[in-house]
């Protein structure tokens, strides 16, 4: 391969753009397509922890970003049904300990950055309202089909980086496996973004903070400054019924009503919370079985595509941001062969990437413990240091 021939990159999301920024650094240029017509402002709040805060530091990224950033002091862990503090995971050390800050961001602020610092870089092309439709492979490069401007058009390259997410079109032609196919998990998240000023100063302080309760929990930090605060409900829910009840739904409107009564019985700042979110969106948690290797050829996945992440360990974005660090590495190792770097890509990835997903799955159900469970889950807590809590992040943060 040579520095000339470009790697496709289907997605414009945190993994898409980390991974063409990446590239560029190693001098090698990427073709990004984008189905949304622009970057616009939305999602929510996000926690990036220091595994991924050092890579967008070697990107570049990082200064910008932290203009906008909230860097929590620590985690406070409580008790939704009567608001009792169960114990604090210090953050305040995060740069000595693990190499880069702890930070909390608004999504579009994350992705403003990341956007700001490719259009500056001349070796990455940027085609939004661009949704690949198809590719072939050989053993010469790839070539895909995708659709602009209501037009089918064609592109090829060395190869191609699905960064797609969760439904992500490269993984199914790339799989064909009618087993895999997303699945709802049963768990839905519903999030909110509030002015702080009609709340208390409280929840405007540096603190992350997350809230036990049964079958749900709830996390609340603030953003930008503390001028609004991020506020996501997951709940494990049945959902029966007519379509309202429909797991396919995506970033819809929600009726509060519903989160009302799903946390009628929590206490304290957890339920003011609750009520004083007007608008709330609706977010159905998609899991992918896991694959055994992300690439295929010239053909790999990346973030969501390869790996969906349930939010539990506030991973997501950082296991993709890793996957662009991890790409960028195999394909300066091998640079004269695309689809031996996309296998060495796979083999540094696959394994840390289901760690993290088991664990995430396994923190969640510690979340939505009851009964006699969690009062165990409680009382460990109560009696474990903040040195041996912060301790069982450094599988996470330090690699």
């Amino acid at each position: 391969m040579t520095t000339q021939e470009p790697f496709v990159i289907a997605g414009g999301g945190v993994g898409g753009l980390t991974a063409a920024l990446a590239l560029a650094q190693i001098g090698v240029p990427s073709l990004l397509f984008e189905r949304a017509t622009a970057f616009r402002e939305v999602g929510a709040g996000l926690q990036l922890s220091p595994n991924a805060c050092r890579v967008l530091r070697r990107l570049g990224v990082l200064d910008a970003l932290m203009e906008q950033a909230v860097q929590p002091r620590y985690v406070r862990l409580r008790r939704g049904s009567d608001g009792a503090e169960l114990a604090r995971v210090p953050l305040d050390d995060a740069e000595k300990r693990w190499g880069a800050p702890y930070i909390a961001v608004h999504r579009a602020d994350l992705l403003a950055a990341l956007v700001e610092r490719a259009r500056a870089e001349n070796l990455i092309q940027i085609s939004n309202d661009s949704s690949l439709t198809g590719f072939i492979q050989d053993e010469k490069g790839v070539a895909v089909t995708y659709r602009f401007d209501g037009e089918f058009r064609r592109a090829s390259g060395a190869a191609l980086i699905g960064a797609d997410g969760v439904r992500s079109m490269t993984r199914s032609r790339l799989i064909q496996n009618g087993a895999d196919m997303p699945a709802y998990t049963g768990h839905t998240a519903w999030r909110a973004i509030l002015p702080a000023a009609g709340l208390p100063e409280a929840f405007r302080r540096p603190v992350a903070n997350l809230w036990f309760g049964e079958r749900a929990h709830l996390v609340h930090y603030p953003l930008r400054g503390g001028s609004i605060v991020n506020v996501v409900a997951l709940v494990e829910d049945t959902w029966r019924g007519g379509a309202e009840s429909d797991p396919e739904f995506w970033d819809n409107a929600g009726d509060g009503k519903f989160l009302l009564n799903r946390f009628k019985g929590w206490r304290g700042e957890a339920r003011e919370l609750i009520e004083a979110g007007e608008t709330w969106l609706r977010w159905p948690l998609f899991d992918r079985p896991p694959l055994d290797s992300f690439a295929r050829g010239r053909v790999a996945l990346l973030g969501d595509s390869a790996h969906p992440m349930l939010p539990y360990l506030a991973q997501g974005a950082a296991q993709a941001i890793e996957d662009a660090a991890a790409l960028a590495a195999a394909v300066t190792a091998d640079r004269e062969n695309p689809a031996a770097a996309l296998t060495a890509y796979s083999a540094a990835r696959v394994m840390r990437s289901r760690k993290v997903q088991e664990g995430a799955r396994a923190q969640g159900q510690i979340y939505h413990l009851s009964g006699v469970k969690a009062f165990a889950r409680d009382l460990a807590l109560r009696f474990s240091t903040p040195g041996m809590l912060r301790g069982r992040q450094d599988w996470i943060y330090a690699q």
